[in-house]
């Protein structure tokens, strides 16, 4: 993606993540916005967008950070979520044995307190896939890359579920469950 797909893909991110009411916009509770609204809503805020600007960010996301509806009309990001309005009915789904987060090492002390929390988030984010964790963990500094006991949790009764990007969620990862590599 070039400068101006990621301002639009982090407007995006932005708006049907974080803050949709900062445009006007208006999310149901799986997160799906009606796209001709949110042109709209964008545009009166000074923001130009149109459905094949939107078709080709959703196509171009390498995280796959959203969807697009089967009817075409609606978009929602598929996870990371803070607004509370939003609320998706994830499929519970069995976890594989081991799954990695990615951080910086300045969070390490207070992961070690208290685990990992979604923070302002519904979920914490993890991934089954070390390289994935590594470019997660880039973004906040000196990374480092948490191993979680997945098949242990789950066995004591912790639920996860997947996105259809394919990031792996759950609530919490309390300490006991967490190694650094």
């Amino acid at each position: 993606m070039d400068q101006v797909d990621t301002k639009i893909s982090k407007f995006l991110s932005y708006v049907l993540r974080h803050q949709p009411e900062s445009i006007g916009l208006v999310l149901d509770s799986e997160g799906w916005a009606d796209i001709g609204t949110l042109i709209k809503c964008a545009a009166n805020h000074g923001k130009r967008l149109n459905y094949a600007i939107i078709e080709k960010i959703v196509d171009a996301n390498d995280k796959k950070r959203f969807a697009i509806s089967v009817d075409q009309k609606r978009i929602r990001a598929v996870q990371g979520h803070s607004t509370q309005k939003v609320d998706i009915r994830y499929q519970e789904k069995t976890p594989p044995e081991i799954l990695y987060h990615g951080t910086a090492t300045r969070f390490l002390d207070s992961i070690f307190k208290q685990g990992l929390v979604a923070g302002t988030r519904h979920y914490v984010h993890l991934s089954a896939e070390k390289s994935t964790a590594i470019k997660v963990g880039q973004r906040h500094g000196k990374v480092i890359i948490l191993q979680i006991d997945i098949q242990l949790m789950h066995e004591q009764g912790f639920k996860f579920y997947q996105a259809d990007n394919d990031v792996w969620l759950t609530k919490t990862v309390p300490v006991k469950y967490i190694s650094v590599i």
